[in-house]
């Protein structure tokens, strides 16, 4: 896991922790954004596209383009981290990705916050938890669904 630097822009702060299992990248979650509705639509956005190409070569979000860019390039530097960390102590890293839950960033929407616990077992997803949800009968008939296609697909590339 890296924590990296605080990045101030004009809107505000940004800071990651990134959770990585050896050189893949597991978890991002924001520890500092800027306090904007467009920032907090952003995020999610962000993440997904970071654990899709596993890089910090991802798309800007419109109307959220200083977030965007801070975000890339703290995304960058923690990847730059871990790489020299692994590189360093190989056989840290492969134990450390033998098995591990992460929580992810809590988010909030409209309908209330969404926090999920994902088990790891090395690269593998063995287990998706709703830490927080929107106390919706929606919500509720569709997390199983979300959780079953997040095991299939072995990512949050999936359908909503």
């Amino acid at each position: 896991m890296v924590t990296t630097t605080t990045i101030d822009t004009e809107k505000g702060p940004v800071q990651l922790q990134v959770t990585f299992s050896g050189t893949k990248i597991t978890a991002v979650k924001m520890l500092q954004q800027p306090n904007h509705p467009q920032t907090t639509a952003a995020v999610p956005k962000l993440v997904a596209e970071t654990l899709e190409a596993q890089s910090a070569d991802i798309d800007t979000v419109s109307g959220a383009t200083i977030t965007s860019d801070a975000y890339k390039e703290s995304l960058q530097a923690a990847i730059d981290d871990n790489a020299k960390a692994a590189s360093a102590s190989p056989s840290a890293s492969a134990s450390e990705a033998a098995s591990q839950t992460v929580d992810g960033s809590a988010l909030s929407t409209e309908k209330g916050p969404v926090q999920v616990q994902v088990n790891f077992s090395g690269t593998k997803i063995t287990a998706v938890t709703m830490l927080q949800q929107p106390n919706h009968p929606q919500t509720t008939a569709a997390v199983p669904k979300l959780v079953a296609e997040t095991l299939e697909a072995q990512s949050a590339d999936i359908d909503t």
